[in-house]
């Protein structure tokens, strides 16, 4: 029974991890913004993309392997034919690359929201000798160039 106590104990801590609830949280919402990417795909870009092209559809490309012709891939579904669905594999494809662009687009909206902090400008480590110009340690007492006599900082 111990045992048992002591498995549950564990599990409930793993699950309660940070990092566990934020891949929850993370998997729900690119399965949400799947769903509204493959909408864009299906229903707005899809169409477009057969309008410019003057009716063309990727849906139906497609090759019977039994060798029928057919004119719909829903034709040679219905009718039970073996079929090579290329032309959903390029919606695929399209689909892919847009959820990509998407999420890319997303980040870059959030890092722009993000303020980098600034940067501490670098401690003054060097002063210029005032005889030759050259750059000298800020402690020096004697120019390392041109060897003149400096002043001690007041």
């Amino acid at each position: 029974m111990a045992d048992k106590k002591g498995f549950i104990a564990e599990f409930k801590e793993f699950i309660m991890r940070g990092n566990v609830l934020d891949m929850a949280v993370g998997v729900i919402v690119g399965g949400a913004f799947s769903t509204i990417v493959k909408s864009l795909v299906d229903d707005v870009l899809m169409p477009v993309i057969t309008l410019v092209t003057g009716g063309l559809n990727f849906q139906d490309w497609f090759i019977s392997l039994n060798g029928e012709k057919f004119a719909t891939l829903a034709e040679a579904q219905e009718a039970g034919a073996a079929t090579l669905n290329y032309g959903m594999f390029i919606n695929n494809i399209i689909y892919f690359l847009l959820v990509a662009l998407m999420i890319f687009l997303l980040i870059k909206g959030i890092n722009k929201l993000h303020k980098k902090p600034e940067e501490a400008p670098a401690p003054v480590t060097t002063k210029i000798c005032p005889f030759c110009k050259s750059e000298i340690p800020l402690e020096a007492t004697r120019c390392g160039h041109c060897t003149s006599q400096l002043e001690a900082d007041k």
